[in-house]
């Protein structure tokens, strides 16, 4: 005697094979491995890596293949035109387009009487004598500026912190902390002495 199988058909609702042919039509495509990777670096990164603009309250404009000092808005502000007729070409060169005078040649260098040092672009007060110390690194240093005077900006390569005018944006030059120095706050501001303008007297 044979036995006979009977084959029972699969029965498959219309409506589900609409919806698995919906969602197959939706789905993204799927990324390869070097794109997901560089997704997440992007998402982890923060955001210093993207510019100087999201670190310190300052900004900066590149013009003619070089940086250009921007003040705040609502300071004193004038045209590169302006400030190139006022200044002195070394002036203009040190607080407008970022230079630095040569280790040792500066004015205030060695410099210790009583008084203020202002911005030499605008003239607003940035640092008290008091605060200047002689660190031997060739360029006039300060251990703290007056309140609210300074604005600290990352360097595009991210290795220094610059110091500007925050009424200008004048460049003052660099800061730089941990170096051990005797002072109460373990900085050094060093600034050129192109920026700079002594008024004498008591601070």
């Amino acid at each position: 005697m044979k036995l006979q199988i009977l084959k029972t058909p699969i029965l498959v609702k219309p409506s589900s094979i609409f919806n698995a042919t919906k969602q197959s039509r939706l789905a993204p495509p799927p990324r390869s491995l070097s794109t997901l990777y560089r997704s997440s670096r992007l998402q982890s990164a923060p955001l210093s890596n993207f510019g100087s603009g999201f670190a310190g309250s300052g900004t900066r404009k590149f013009k003619g293949g070089a940086f250009v000092a921007m003040a705040a808005p609502g300071s004193v502000q004038k045209p590169e035109e302006e400030w190139r007729a006022i200044l002195s070409p070394e002036q203009f060169r040190i607080l407008r387009q970022k230079g630095t005078e040569y280790p040792g040649s500066g004015e205030y260098n060695k410099f210790y009487e009583d008084g203020v040092y202002k911005c030499a672009g605008c003239e607003t007060p940035l640092y008290k004598s008091t605060t200047k110390f002689n660190s031997g690194c060739g360029w006039p240093a300060f251990y703290e500026g007056l309140p609210g005077a300074i604005n600290r900006n990352a360097d595009p390569d991210g290795r220094r912190i610059e110091i500007t005018c925050a009424a200008c944006g004048g460049h003052l030059g660099h800061v730089f902390k941990g170096e051990g120095f005797p002072t109460p706050t373990d900085e050094r501001h060093c600034v050129n002495s192109v920026s700079l303008k002594f008024t004498p007297g008591t601070d």
